[in-house]
């Protein structure tokens, strides 16, 4: 697919700014799906272009928040494998089954994150109470959250966001940088069955991407400085976002 050298920087445009959002809060997808959409992608080769792009922004805030270290690998080591093999599984599932009834309920559920975020100042401001053991949450969440993303995918960043303050007791700096290592592991596992299926455009996606990881390394950066000061709007506003634009898909469809 040939595109103009202006496209191209606009779409790299696109995914600074999406790596910066992504990166504290997830949501990105809001603006790099329309845009490639927009450029005449078809549906299918956007989302697994979206994959190869979005990859980039969460391996660029993933790895700062490692180097700084915000991660520890031995903690949650088996979140990231169950998180792959989820993903994997919802991603064959996605080609075989239609999703579209989730649009239905994901909004209300965002809403409702957007909401305990907002109502619960304090919620999040330094580590709580572990309310379940780190292998079970592997299990429960990085095994169910890695499924959604690669069944459907709205939303990840917030889910993991929130499993891991409600229920693994973390603050929302520490949750985020755990959210992008996650994150990062579903999108790996989600791009490699859509390489199998030859739908990627490889100049877009790596065009995208390098906008992803300068954006997220920015949107890094802002973390590790301001916590949940930047993060708790942010997460708030882009959940009603994407509550919004999914109940918007849903009752007003094209």
């Amino acid at each position: 697919m040939e595109l103009e050298l202006t496209t191209y920087v606009l779409l790299a445009m696109c995914g600074v700014a999406a790596g910066f959002i992504d990166s504290i809060a997830g949501g990105g997808g809001l603006l790099t799906v329309p845009a490639l959409l927009s450029v005449g992608l078809p549906p299918a080769n956007a989302l697994a272009t979206n994959k190869l792009q979005s990859s980039f922004g969460s391996f660029s805030a993933a790895f700062y928040f490692l180097r700084r270290g915000y991660i520890d690998l031995q903690l949650i080591w088996k979140a990231i494998v169950f998180t792959f093999v989820g993903s994997a599984i919802g991603t064959l599932l996605v080609q075989q089954i239609d999703p579209s009834a989730l649009k239905q309920v994901i909004p209300f559920m965002l809403i409702g994150f957007a909401l305990y975020f907002l109502f619960s100042p304090r919620i999040g401001d330094e580590d709580r109470q572990q309310r379940i053991s780190i292998a079970l949450f592997a299990v429960l969440v990085g095994l169910g959250v890695g499924f959604y993303d690669g069944f459907f995918g709205p939303g990840t960043g917030s889910f993991f966001a929130i499993s891991f303050v409600a229920l693994a007791g973390f603050n929302l700096g520490k949750a985020t940088a755990y959210s992008k290592l996650l994150n990062f592991t579903s999108n790996i596992a989600a791009l490699i069955f859509f390489l199998l299926g030859g739908k990627i455009l490889w100049s877009v996606g790596f065009c995208m991407g390098a906008g992803q990881f300068i954006g997220a390394r920015l949107g890094s950066r802002m973390v590790v400085k301001k916590g949940s000061k930047i993060i708790r709007p942010l997460l708030v506003s882009m959940s009603l976002i994407m509550s919004a634009r999914l109940l918007w898909q849903h009752y007003f469809p094209a």
